[in-house]
């Protein structure tokens, strides 16, 4: 019953506060204006991460018997949704978000976050767990982790309800991990995300009412890797980590792809285009909700493989993540066979 508690509260607080932070976007000029790369017509006010912020740390509150952990969330996850708002008010440059993201990250530091003992199941063995210490190494990839998970949301909010819908499916999925391994603290933490990104989506789902702005999918991308390595330090099992980065396969792969994209153009990675996989999608004829609806049941897949996986079920699991990759590479195949065609007719 407190398991749904937090999920309620979460879910209701964030449906209150959202409205709230669309005023707060008019008020502080925190507006997406149309144009561009953008997909949207009108202009969206882009501060509703302060709205998933409250909501979760509401329900956190009434969750009660905070630890130490959770105590680090709540100071780094402060740092990066603030960070997220001055962003969204003033547009700061990458370099200065990537800095302020490396110091929100290395606060879990100082909270006893760290990756130093990670176990792989044996091959033949899939219950049987071998032990490798990680040392100073462990406290280096907390920080590459949470940063490039805060990254990895930040890059899929491109289309309404994206980001806060994948965000949605990573936490039930960190949900269901918590509860196969008993630990209830992260149960409620997952709980409370999947809430709070719920009853934002109600107001953020095509057409878009107001958009998570860098506020928004930063927070969301922060506790999700924040969780996981909590998840890591109960089990050292390597599950938590597989877990976010399989439900995240959607959209670390785009970032793959752009950062290949950008270095072979000889741009900066941090240079904005419309080569991501939702605008190839859009251009391909799909319109925003079933490209968003496309795009939750990749994710989707992504999460099935890694629950098979970890229930043992290896065949199953690859099936799904080939059959994703393979949706993935038609798409961006169609995409470059459309392009090939346009080239060749404005030759002509």
């Amino acid at each position: 019953m407190t398991f749904i508690l937090t999920f309620a509260i979460a879910l209701i607080v964030a449906i209150f506060a959202t409205p709230l932070s669309m005023k707060l976007g008019q008020l502080w000029g925190a507006i997406d204006y149309p144009g561009g790369r953008r997909v949207h017509k009108t202009p969206v006010p882009r501060i509703g991460g302060i709205a998933i912020y409250a909501a979760f740390w509401v329900a956190v509150i009434f969750m009660g018997n905070w630890d130490r952990g959770i105590w680090g969330l709540f100071f780094g996850s402060t740092i990066i949704m603030l960070v997220g708002v001055v962003d969204d008010i003033f547009n700061l440059r990458p370099l200065v978000k990537l800095v302020w993201q490396i110091v929100a990250a290395a606060v879990l530091l100082f909270f006893g976050f760290s990756m130093n003992k990670i176990s792989l199941p044996f091959m033949d063995k899939p219950l049987d767990f071998a032990a490798i210490g990680l040392g100073w190494l462990g406290l280096v990839l907390v920080v590459i982790w949470i940063v490039g998970l805060v990254n990895t949301v930040n890059i899929s909010d491109g289309l309404d309800g994206l980001a806060a819908g994948i965000c949605f499916e990573a936490a039930l999925l960190l949900c269901w991990s918590a509860f196969r391994i008993n630990e209830f603290t992260e149960a409620h933490l997952t709980l409370a995300l999947a809430g709070a990104a719920l009853g934002f989506l109600f107001f953020n789902f095509h057409p878009a009412r107001v958009f998570m702005g860098d506020s928004g999918s930063m927070f969301l991308g922060y506790i999700i890797g924040g969780i996981s390595i909590m998840g890591l330090l109960k089990t050292a099992t390597i599950l938590g980590l597989v877990f976010p980065l399989l439900v995240l396969g959607m959209p670390l792969t785009d970032m793959t792809f752009a950062i290949i994209r950008r270095k072979v153009r000889g741009l900066s990675i941090a240079k904005a285009d419309r080569g991501h996989l939702h605008h190839r999608l859009l251009d391909a004829g799909l319109s925003q909700r079933q490209a968003v609806l496309l795009l939750y049941g990749m994710s989707g897949c992504f999460g099935i493989a890694a629950v098979l996986g970890a229930l043992g079920s290896w065949i199953l699991a690859a099936a799904f993540l080939i059959a994703d990759f393979a949706l993935l590479l038609i798409i961006l195949m169609r995409r470059a066979t459309v392009l090939t065609a346009m080239s060749r007719r404005h030759s002509k």
